[in-house]
């Protein structure tokens, strides 16, 4: 098998100069500076983010080495942009030098630092992996191994490593079709992963789930064949601390019920359940990176169909808290599996609630794939989240938690407690999640990440994550958790 390295190289102030990587520069005097001499003759300005191979350098261990521009040196946090650049642009360039030396069939790639082993290796990961399915073995695409060339930033590169194969994990549990990724499957395959890192993982029932009187959640289930199913989720890493819960919205599929969605594209409502892929690779990298805190997933798991069982535009539930809760329509159902779950969240005596969710299309029109959109009633929290976002590059965004909101989802109904859509036109994502405040009680701090727009499928606004369902904000949520160690 043929090898390939992917090494680095800085943009010069003077175009007529080369700044290579300390590990370059080493590499170079290995090979006599044929390396130098190379680019020189190619022309020595490779733009950031792009990347040019070269044949012939070393007849003894590499067949083509691919060199990849890093943009400027020590680059740090640009505060307009809310993200790092320097990490950002090692990610892109890893993904670029990758790239490049498989589409010339090289499959055993080593790759230096960059300057961050860490970035690097988050990088590589996720550019090299796509989701193949069930397509035939013959024909499926033989994905490369990377490895780190020299021994700088081992344990970073094993931290990266981590992030990048939690996200992946993600990216599978969502891009795999509905039928193949029921509320059972997931489930099981949920147990069989986690269990095998020391997590504690208990599948509770439809039964368990009428005894918890979660008349909300159990409500979308009416339609569908499919038992619904929950998730409960330990990992226990601290002395009796509060645990931090993470709740994910596991909607296996959802064609909306009797409010039933538009045909088209209807497909991708398999990834409706990336807020739950989210949380419980976020839960897997927690233990693989044996992170000081207690920390307990929730996922309500269920199929949002129509049938002559389904719940109906107009039918009143009634929520684990004891609200009622009218149904105007059954294609805003993330959030009434989510109520029930914020309730039972709270029986943990948690230190704080973050739910996350691909919860409303208006979310993806106000920051297409850009951002998580959040809403909190904690500031300090969301700094947190916003930090880890800036140093992952898969960044977040506030919203506003207002009364107006809560008033439109509450003030003017009649019949019931709480509405599950607001009449009004706009602020879409805001009306739903004062529906969730609703379930949260006024002394716990929470966050709610909505996520439809970053679900993908890509190509989305990260150029490392191939086409398909992205698992973002994966990273960031487990950078979230490094943060609060």
């Amino acid at each position: 098998m043929k090898k390939g390295l992917v090494l680095g190289i800085y943009e010069a102030e003077d175009e007529n100069n080369i700044s290579l990587t300390p590990t370059a520069i080493n590499y170079d005097e290995l090979v006599k500076g044929k390396l130098r001499q190379n680019i020189f003759l190619a022309g020595p300005k490779i733009p950031k983010g792009h990347a040019r191979v070269f044949w012939g350098l070393d007849e003894k261990d590499y067949a083509g080495i691919a060199v990849v521009g890093l943009g400027k040196k020590n680059l740090g946090i640009n505060q307009l942009e809310e993200i790092h650049e320097g990490k950002e642009n090692i990610r892109i360039a890893a993904a670029a030098g990758c790239r490049a030396l498989d589409a010339v069939e090289i499959k055993d790639i080593q790759l230096e630092a960059l300057g961050d082993a860490e970035a690097a290796a988050e990088g590589a990961a996720l550019s090299m992996w796509f989701y193949q399915g069930l397509k035939n073995k013959e024909k499926q695409k033989i994905l490369p191994k990377v490895s780190l060339y020299g021994q700088e930033g081992e344990e970073q590169w094993r931290i990266g490593s981590i992030k990048a194969q939690a996200q992946n994990w993600a990216r599978h549990l969502a891009d795999t079709p509905a039928n193949l990724m029921t509320p059972t499957i997931f489930s099981t395959e949920v147990h069989t992963v986690l269990t095998k890192l020391g997590i504690t993982v208990q599948i509770h029932n439809e039964e368990w789930a009428e005894q918890k009187k979660m008349g909300s959640f159990l409500s979308v289930s009416h339609g569908s064949c499919e038992p619904p199913k929950f998730i409960e989720i330990h990992y226990k890493n601290a002395d009796n601390s509060q645990p931090i819960v993470f709740i994910g919205k596991g909607v296996t599929f959802d064609a909306g019920g009797i409010s039933l969605k538009p045909s088209a594209d209807m497909d991708e409502m398999r990834a409706d359940m990336s807020g739950a892929a989210c949380v419980v690779a976020a839960i897997r990298a927690a233990a693989e990176l044996k992170l000081k805190l207690n920390i307990i997933g929730l996922i309500p798991l269920t199929e949002n169909l129509p049938s002559g069982t389904a719940t109906k535009p107009g039918d009143v539930v009634i929520a684990m808290n004891g609200k009622s809760i009218i149904v105007d329509n059954t294609d805003a159902e993330g959030r009434l599996i989510l109520a029930d779950a914020l309730c039972y969240a709270q029986e943990f005596n948690p230190s704080f609630i973050l739910d996350i969710a691909t919860l409303t299309g208006a979310m993806r029109i106000a920051l297409g794939g850009a951002a998580t959109g959040v809403f909190t009633n904690n500031s300090t929290l969301f700094e947190k989240l916003k930090n880890a976002g800036t140093l992952s590059g898969d960044r977040v965004w506030r919203f506003p938690l207002w009364q107006h909101f809560t008033d439109e989802m509450t003030k003017k109904v009649k019949s019931a407690d709480v509405r599950n859509v607001a009449k009004i036109k706009g602020g879409g994502s805001c009306t739903a999640a004062a529906f969730l405040r609703e379930f949260v009680s006024n002394n716990t701090p929470w966050l709610h990440l909505d996520i439809a727009g970053v679900m993908g499928p890509g190509p989305d606004k990260l150029p490392y994550i191939p086409a398909g369902m992205t698992g973002r904000p994966t990273r960031t949520l487990i950078q979230f958790l490094q943060a609060l160690c």
